[in-house]
């Protein structure tokens, strides 16, 4: 069946991060302190260290999730499952293999997997996170910051596993 690279879905747990601290700081970091309603005091005051370290876990899960909307094959093994997938000579294993040998490559770039980790951002990611915004009484500005660097992130990530997984 398809072998996951583990390096490169960890690896890629870590560009969130990256594209925050530059999201967060230099190109939005005010703005989006005055939309959440967030002081410079407020930031000082928290542990940074905590908040940094399970950002970096939720991330890590985040690459997780992406894979499978990136890589194509990655459905194979579940929609064999039924069929003995697991079994070494069945019928269905032989043609799984048979599969990724010929088509396992297929669409596994960083561009292709770029356009899918972008189309999950806008059009999952976006709308919850503008949904709970709405709720919250929040602004568009807000809605389009935290959106934008997820749709940024998603297809960072989305690009970096495609091509290395």
């Amino acid at each position: 069946m398809l072998q996951l690279n583990w390096l490169a879905i960890i690896l890629s747990g870590f560009i969130p991060m990256l594209v925050g601290a530059i999201w967060y700081g230099p190109l939005f970091g005010k703005a989006w302190q005055r939309e959440a309603g967030i002081s410079d005091e407020t930031i000082k005051g928290s542990n940074m260290g905590m908040i940094l370290g399970i950002s970096t876990l939720f991330a890590i899960l985040f690459a997780v999730g992406v894979m499978p909307y990136v890589i194509h094959q990655f459905h194979l093994g579940s929609s064999l499952a039924n069929h003995q997938v697991d079994v070494d000579g069945s019928d269905a294993k032989l043609f799984a293999a048979d599969y990724l040998m010929k088509y396992g490559k297929e669409f596994r770039s960083f561009i292709h997997g770029s356009l899918h980790g972008m189309i999950l951002g806008l059009l999952v990611i976006l709308p919850a996170i503008g949904t709970n915004a709405l709720f919250e009484r929040k602004s568009w500005k807000y809605i389009l910051i935290n959106g934008g660097y997820w749709a940024i992130s998603a297809a960072l990530v989305g690009g970096t596993i495609c091509a290395f997984a």
